[in-house]
């Protein structure tokens, strides 16, 4: 189960369930491959050495290319659920977004009430990878990184550009992750996350 800081439970959280199979076969909790089930679906990982791979839960309610007014103007948007809701702006330079003050009034507009939707702004580079900024519900703030938003900007890209898999995606904490999937039509399957985990410290708490 993963809780925000809010206090408000997520369905899922693509970086975080990778972290957790590093932990589980790091303490021989688990073995390297395994399987974790989350109020999303049931996601399974694999770890090898510092990478975890992780195959998501099958993409839904994938929309492109529409309009909402926000704070007085147009914003076009894609959607797709990754796990999570998640809307996709794409943008010219993810450097100059109003990550927090943009990203908070698209999360809170009626359009994707009740639950809101995390929103990720996109840039794509020549090389075809892509820069990623997430505005996350819950967090109610902008994030270093945020797996299911990187997941949803490789599918929207993948559907409005013809991006192949696997698409690079570069978060403002520094790391790069890495998002392998298929294509059915319109919509896509066997979606994976990969990425470094890295253990930075640890600690106990008197619960």
């Amino acid at each position: 189960r993963i809780m925000n800081p809010d206090g408000s439970e997520a369905p899922m959280c693509g970086n975080g369930v990778r972290c957790l199979a590093k932990f589980a076969a790091d303490r021989g909790i688990a073995r390297h491959r395994l399987s974790i089930e989350t109020l999303a679906g049931m996601i399974y990982a694999d770890v090898k050495g510092e990478r975890v791979k992780a195959r998501m839960v099958e993409p839904t309610d994938l929309k492109l290319n529409f309009e909402i007014r926000v704070r007085g103007r147009k914003e076009r948007l894609n959607f797709v659920n990754t796990g999570v809701p998640h809307a996709v702006k794409m943008v010219d330079f993810v450097s100059r977004c109003d990550v927090d003050g943009l990203g908070a009034a698209i999360r809170r507009h009626p359009y994707f009430a009740p639950h809101g939707a995390n929103v990720d702004f996109v840039s794509l580079r020549k090389d075809g990878a892509l820069d990623v900024r997430t505005y996350e519900r819950g967090v109610e703030g902008e994030t270093l990184a945020c797996g299911t938003g990187s997941t949803a900007a490789a599918l929207v890209f993948a559907a409005q550009k013809n991006l192949k898999s696997p698409v690079l995606v570069y978060t403002k904490s520094g790391e790069t992750l890495k998002i392998y999937f298929s294509r059915a039509g319109i919509g896509f399957f066997g979606v994976y996350l990969e990425g470094r985990i890295i253990k930075t410290f640890e600690g106990s708490a008197a619960l």
